[in-house]
């Protein structure tokens, strides 16, 4: 059954446990990378990392802010802080340029117009999700290290992420719900103010109470492509479904789930089975 969990304190320890074996068992890794958005799954993904290499001291933190031409100053100036108080390592770098030059070459080579559909900024969009991939897996071969993904299990089934764009190597937080994100932000908050890490505090609870969205400059907020107000509701109806419940089957949401379904078995393969079939 699918259900929402609140005992933050077990799923932090899990969290830390599983990835600190990982860790050790692939001891040359000697960084993890991590793409800081501003928002809050990156910003619970670096506080998750940087408690983890604390326990390592031969793997680094590394954080990098990437703003491609449509990032708030909100976002940016998010991500600085979160990025100032939990990385061992922490920059911004503007690739407004770079996607600009790749944006403008691929219209060229396509004989595209530059139109303000909603189409197009999807495609502006999964162009620019795909060259923070680029640079973020390139760091991490150059650091001998890994990406650390910040996607949460909501996003996964909604398709709510760009293909071979919103990705990492490892993640801690894939599978948690996006209430539960905000749960264990919140428990994490609480103790970084019960020791007085008064800047830890801050900055993952500004993340905690900015408007979601994807960074991307497609619409204003999350709710406006899922088309729901909160992400309680959006879990509650996944989970209804999932569990085998009928009463959203007709709902947008649901409709998301299921057109999205290619995303999750994305490279599709034909089987061996098929393959060998009928063959002597």
């Amino acid at each position: 059954m699918y259900s929402l969990r609140t005992d933050y304190e077990t799923i932090y320890g899990n969290i830390l446990n599983a990835a600190k074996a990982y860790l050790t068992q692939n001891a040359s890794l000697r960084s993890l990378v991590i793409g800081l958005s501003g928002g809050i799954d990156s910003a619970l993904a670096c506080a998750i990392a940087s408690a983890l290499v604390k326990d390592m001291p031969d793997i680094r933190l590394i954080g990098r802010s990437i703003p491609i031409e449509t990032n708030t100053d909100g976002e940016i100036r998010r991500a600085r802080k979160i990025g100032e108080s939990f990385c061992t390592r922490f920059q911004e770098e503007d690739l407004t340029t770079a996607f600009r030059n790749l944006y403008h070459d691929l219209m060229s080579k396509n004989d595209r117009k530059d139109l303000e559909t909603y189409d197009e900024k999807i495609r502006r969009g999964n162009i620019k999700a795909r060259l923070r991939m680029i640079y973020l897996f390139d760091l991490a071969h150059y650091e001998n290290g890994m990406v650390v993904s910040t996607d949460n299990y909501t996003e996964l089934l909604l398709g709510f992420w760009t293909l071979h764009g919103d990705v990492g190597n490892y993640g801690f937080i894939q599978h948690l719900w996006k209430t539960e994100v905000y749960g264990l932000a919140e428990f994490l908050v609480n103790q970084y103010r019960n020791r007085k890490e008064t800047a830890r505090a801050d900055a993952l609870q500004a993340c905690i109470d900015a408007v979601p969205t994807d960074g991307l400059g497609i619409t204003g907020s999350d709710f406006d492509q899922i088309g729901v107000n909160d992400y309680l509701t959006v879990d509650k109806i996944l989970m209804d479904y999932l569990n085998g419940g009928e009463k959203y089957r007709d709902h947008p949401v649901i409709f998301r789930h299921i057109r999205s379904e290619f995303k999750r078995n994305d490279p599709r393969n034909i089987t061996r089975e098929i393959l060998i079939r009928g063959c002597a």
